[in-house]
């Protein structure tokens, strides 16, 4: 039988970025441990749009 993996892969996408009306997206690629955190992941990363840190939440 296979394994079920618990590290899934996620998309983060800013918060900040869609209440501004610019065009384009800041997005990013990680992995998260499934056992560990059920909830969505928010983390503070660089967007280059607004050239700042901002929040990124988890999206689908």
């Amino acid at each position: 039988m296979a394994k079920k993996e618990n590290r899934i892969r996620i998309i983060l996408e800013c918060t900040e970025h869609k209440k501004t009306n610019q065009p384009g997206t800041s997005r990013y690629h990680t992995s998260k441990n499934r056992k560990n955190t059920p909830d969505r992941l928010v983390l503070k990363k660089f967007n280059p749009i607004l050239k700042k840190n901002t929040l990124h939440k988890e999206i689908k």
